[in-house]
């Protein structure tokens, strides 16, 4: 059993990982103000001492805590150390992502120490954005200066502001959403004193407008946790750590792709080559913007050169790829800047035009290439006193293998796209989520039954991260657990929609799947059925399409290709109804909507 300390952003965030999983858990929050729905977990509220979360955890045989709380939440944090260390359950904290300590900011590491900055610099009218709770800690200075408050509207808040005696009417309250520059223009401020609060905190927002004015910022540095606490960065590494502590919790394990592994690889490599340094792990960035953990299997120094390896984890997706060495070798480049992709073994070359990548390349796909060039200017500019003539202005040659990617390729369908000697480099999320399995169906079974239970009357499928992230700014009412991925299960999914009583059904779609499924197949999985283009050739005709176009179809190696040669609306039109035709039988009871999805994101209706 999961016990989960929330009341924030993070909080949500947790609730909906553990939601998936369709088991029992718990969350707890200190009031009952926060807004949340568990699908599957059991609310808790009111302040836990340290005998009360004890006991809690014995009842419920808490197996794991997951400490989402507020990182000023001091005591709390201490509670569940002791908690933790006492009856020998992990920690997972969910951290929140914080920006650098930037000079301009006035850094404090104490609410006293913010104080004696303010007295010695004679600074006489302050607006402080650090919370109600804070009112006690800046007594010493609002008693003899003029202090201006926001807090929450909430009855708690005022009762103690009430209670300290600070004057109702310098107290200003909160709204969702709302610029701070105008508050700042009207009480022109000598600072502002906020919390290292992150992102979620609002922290950003209220230093950028400060930085307009001119205003100085002074940030209370957030309490250091114990040492013990494992972090995490966002849901993937939420649910990555649940996996490994409580392992029967998910029915299927969660893996990286192959881009994952390369970017992990080749960031370690940089940095032992800059640094000296062998590591056992490595932070990267996914698409998503969260921070993953990747570990290092091993480090080879070279003649100027470092090779790192990674070896690939596909979690339960039968991934050919799974258990292979990625492995990325990189040397500074002095006469050339940027990052260059050079040919490793097993990683295939790319030989046919409709990849979005240079004939004669590796086949590594745009998105490892963004991750891993991101990852290796991060690295230079850390380590940029260690390069020649002190300079990010260098290149890096970045040399992806896979030693048994050749082999492994036979089982892909490469060669039928043009992608000779070995595998392509791929993964769009960074995540690799399992699917073509009863399980997986299993899984968004449960998913769904979330939604439903959140009394959504839409539920919004999607095949993965990139249709999702264009379809949402559709339905941005919708909870985030109204969003679905269907993987190849087009058919499955709807079904289960239909079953579960959904009155309308969204679908975006890429159009490599729909070309599939308006030809009959709901389950689009490579392995089951590939582009047929004597029926697109039909589609092209019923279009009207040119001879020369209905010529030029049948040279293209992907879907996508469909998009530079067809300019007439009405093929994709045509593919779109079909969708419709194939599907809709499976809802009768609902309305379904199909949205095709092209390259740029653009939505065809």
């Amino acid at each position: 059993m999961i016990l989960i300390l929330g009341g924030t952003t993070e909080g949500r965030h947790a609730v909906t990982v553990c939601d998936e999983a369709s088991k029992s858990y718990y969350y707890s929050t200190k009031g009952e103000s926060q807004e949340i729905i568990c699908a599957n977990g059991t609310r808790l509220t009111g302040a836990l001492d340290e005998n009360a979360m004890e006991a809690i955890c014995i009842e419920k045989n808490i197996r794991l805590l997951v400490d989402a709380a507020h990182p000023f939440a001091v005591v709390l944090h201490q509670t569940i150390a002791k908690v933790s260390e006492k009856l020998n359950i992990p920690v997972v904290r969910y951290e929140r992502s914080y920006p650098e300590h930037d000079e301009d900011i006035i850094w404090c590491d104490s609410y006293d120490d913010a104080i004696n900055y303010l007295e010695r610099h004679n600074i006489d009218n302050l607006l402080a954005l650090t919370g109600v709770n804070t009112l006690v800690k800046l007594k010493p200075y609002w008693q003899s200066h003029n202090c201006w408050f926001r807090i929450l509207d909430r009855q708690e808040s005022r009762a103690l502001v009430d209670e300290v005696q600070f004057p109702f009417e310098k107290i200003i309250y909160y709204q969702q959403g709302e610029d701070d520059t105008p508050l700042f223009e009207k009480l022109q401020p000598e600072a502002i004193i906020t919390k290292e609060s992150g992102e979620s905190g609002g922290f950003n927002e209220k230093v950028k407008a400060a930085r307009e004015l001119n205003i100085p910022v002074l940030a209370v540095k957030r309490p250091p946790l114990s040492l013990h606490f494992i972090p995490v960065h966002g849901e993937n590494g939420l649910r990555k750590m649940i996996e490994k502590l409580v392992p029967d919790f998910f029915e299927l394990r969660t893996g990286y792709t192959t881009g994952t592994c390369a970017t992990a690889a080749t960031k370690a490599a940089l940095t032992a080559l800059l640094t000296g340094n062998q590591l056992n792990e490595i932070s990267i960035t996914l698409p998503s913007g969260e921070w993953i953990y990747i570990p290092i299997e091993a480090t080879t120094f070279g003649d100027n050169e470092v090779t790192c390896i990674v070896i690939k984890d596909a979690g339960d997706d039968p991934d050919v790829t799974n258990k292979q060495e990625i492995t990325s070798t990189v040397r500074l480049n002095t006469e050339k800047r940027g990052v260059h992709f050079l040919q490793g073994k097993g990683v295939g070359v790319v030989t046919l035009p409709g990849l979005g990548l240079e004939i004669g390349g590796p086949a590594i796909n745009a998105t490892p290439r963004k991750m891993i060039k991101r990852e290796v200017f991060k690295v230079l500019r850390h380590n940029q006193y260690k390069l020649p003539d002190h300079s990010i202005r260098i290149g890096v040659d970045v040399t992806i293998a896979v030693p048994n990617g050749e082999e492994i390729a036979k089982r892909t369908f490469n060669p039928k796209l043009g992608i000779i000697g070995g595998i392509s480099i791929i993964g769009t999320s960074g995540v690799v989520k399992p699917f073509s399995s009863d399980a997986f169906i299993r899984s968004i079974r449960r998913e769904m039954g979330v939604t439903k239970a959140l009394y959504c009357e839409r539920v919004v499928i999607n095949s993965g991260a990139k249709s999702e992230k264009i379809v949402k700014q559709l339905y941005p009412e919708l909870p985030g657990q109204a969003f679905i991925h269907y993987g190849n299960f087009i058919g499955e999914t709807i079904k289960i929609a239909a079953d579960l009583g959904f009155k309308y059904v969204t679908m975006g779609i890429m159009l490599g799947k729909a070309v599939k499924l308006a030809e009959g197949s709901l389950d689009t999985h490579s392995k089951k059925v590939v582009m047929n283009k004597e029926f697109l050739s039909d589609i092209a005709v019923q279009a009207g399409c040119s001879d020369s176009t209905i010529e030029a179809m049948q040279n293209i190696t992907l879907a996508r290709q469909l998009w530079e040669i067809i300019p007439e609306t009405k093929f994709f039109s045509l593919i779109i109804q079909k969708c419709h035709e194939v599907c809709t039988p499976l809802l009768p009871d609902g309305e379904l909507t199909v949205f095709l999805i092209d390259e740029e994101g653009k939505i065809i209706r």
